[in-house]
């Protein structure tokens, strides 16, 4: 095997810095792979079937007079006091259950050392979780979050759905660090992640199953009372995105200026103590982060930049921390 085989492979239509509609409409094809009876996407990463109707609550259907064996709690009393008859109510299984993203394309996740920044990876799993819910017959819908505005998408049925979330990533992604505002977010500096989950919670519909896509460098503490509101009505997961360089695993044995947009610094990546500081401050994050999730049973996936979605899929190298079952 030549060193050529070892290079990574970008995606298609991809160059891992930018976003296009091409590469993101691709996932469109690749979402049959987890539709039934194949195993679904989070199965694969927790390891057991999840079935496709997870408890998403009874819809009211109709009233009948009440017949032996009707479950006395379904009792309608306000017909039954209207009639003098007992009647009782009849429900059926809702089947359709919004999903709701939130993705974050701030200035922290536009970082990569090896194939794809964080934030390009985050939009190409957004677009597979769109695609995968309106085939399932759910409604998708987003916010994106790029630290200057959220960009708001409804959740909304068919293809329209993932469309109008993709077009939402590019163009955060696009405007993410520009002075300039406009029509379809909400323009102001002052925005951050806690204003994100603020505002997700006004949108989102109860019952929704809903997944935030970040590096949760934002996340705080004050956080934890929002998302446990979040959680009383929904289902709740974390996705994680790294770069190995986080971790303080690079090949690279030079000296580079570096920035977070908030410090800059000369950093010597050939000296162990460079490489052992930055794992040390990642360790750190995660356990904070962990131990969030662990208090709020909220699971906890990591996924890397420096390898493409479909291989970290297939291969199993999306790696899942549970934090607990979903209520």
């Amino acid at each position: 095997m030549n060193s050529q085989d070892l290079t990574p492979t970008l995606p298609a239509h991809s160059d891992g810095v930018n976003l296009c509609l091409a590469e993101l409409l691709q996932y469109k094809n690749q979402s049959v792979r987890w539709l039934p009876p194949a195993q679904s996407v989070w199965s694969q990463l927790n390891g057991k079937h999840q079935s496709r109707h997870k408890g998403r609550g009874m819809n009211f259907a109709e009233v009948r007079p009440y017949q032996a064996g009707d479950d006395i709690r379904a009792i309608d009393w306000r017909v039954t006091a209207r009639t003098g008859k007992t009647h009782t109510k009849l429900f059926t299984e809702e089947r359709e259950q919004p999903v709701m993203l939130l993705i974050d394309v701030s200035p922290s996740m536009k970082f990569g050392t090896q194939l794809l920044l964080k934030s390009v990876q985050a939009a190409h799993f957004s677009s597979l979780l769109s695609w995968l819910a309106v085939s399932e017959q759910d409604r998708i819908g987003a916010i994106v979050f790029n630290g200057n505005r959220l960009y708001e998408c409804k959740p909304t049925a068919r293809q329209q759905g993932p469309l109008t979330v993709i077009n939402a990533i590019i163009a955060a992604h696009q405007e993410s660090g520009s002075e300039e505002g406009g029509n379809d977010g909400f323009n102001d500096k002052r925005l951050n992640f806690s204003d994100a989950l603020k505002h997700l919670h006004h949108l989102c519909p109860k019952g929704s199953e809903i997944i935030v896509l970040s590096d949760f460098y934002q996340l705080q503490d004050k956080d934890k009372r929002r998302l446990s509101q979040l959680r009383q009505h929904n289902r709740l997961q974390f996705v994680q995105l790294f770069d190995p360089l986080e971790l303080g695993q690079t090949t690279f044995n030079g000296i580079e200026f570096v920035t977070d947009d908030q410090q800059s610094t000369w950093l010597d990546f050939s000296a162990k103590s460079t490489r052992e500081s930055l794992s040390t401050q990642y360790q750190q994050h995660q356990e904070f982060i962990q131990e969030m999730c662990k208090s709020l049973a909220i699971p906890l996936h990591h996924l890397s930049a420096a390898q493409t979605l479909m291989e970290q899929l297939g291969h199993s190298g999306f790696k899942a921390y549970k934090g607990g079952e979903n209520g």
